[in-house]
């Protein structure tokens, strides 16, 4: 009867831990080989792998008007620092200034990128915007439509 009950244990801690020492090894050997283990979903640009929440952001960036917003936007895509950048325009920002409570209209620019080229795309702006101090929000993006996904994932080389 013991001997059973030892098969029948030995038997379930086999079914059950099988398929993670199976991924485990799969692991390590990507590790090793410096290749990419098929079965890892972290390139959402895999039509066979799932989207990595927070991989893609999208990020924020506030411009004096339009004309340097269409400027900053056009060059963010071409630079591949982008995929897509909205120019929405007509929004008023109230802040504090130097001491003073400001009102400004303003263009908002909401860019997608991947969110390892963000600290690339806030150095661009900081670079080009002509504001002392540019707003460079980024949100990392949750989930979306997966083919939208996988296109600014394309868009934008690591």
């Amino acid at each position: 009867m013991k001997a059973a009950c030892g098969a029948l244990v030995l038997a379930l801690v086999t079914v059950t831990t099988a398929p993670l020492l199976q991924a485990l090894g799969r692991r390590l050997l990507s590790m090793a080989s410096g290749s990419r283990d098929p079965g890892d979903p972290r390139d959402p640009g895999d039509p066979g792998d799932p989207y990595v929440p927070g991989s893609l952001s999208a990020a924020f960036v506030t411009c004096p008007n339009e004309t340097v917003a269409k400027e900053l936007a056009r060059t963010m895509v071409e630079k591949q620092l982008a995929a897509c950048v909205n120019i929405l325009p007509h929004i008023t920002s109230i802040y504090e200034w130097k001491g003073k409570v400001e009102e400004d209209s303003e263009v908002l620019l909401m860019i997608k990128t991947r969110s390892s080229r963000i600290p690339a795309l806030a150095d661009f702006v900081r670079s080009a915007h002509p504001y002392e101090v540019a707003e460079v929000v980024a949100v990392p993006v949750a989930q979306g439509n997966p083919p939208y996904l996988r296109w600014v994932w394309d868009s934008v080389p690591p």
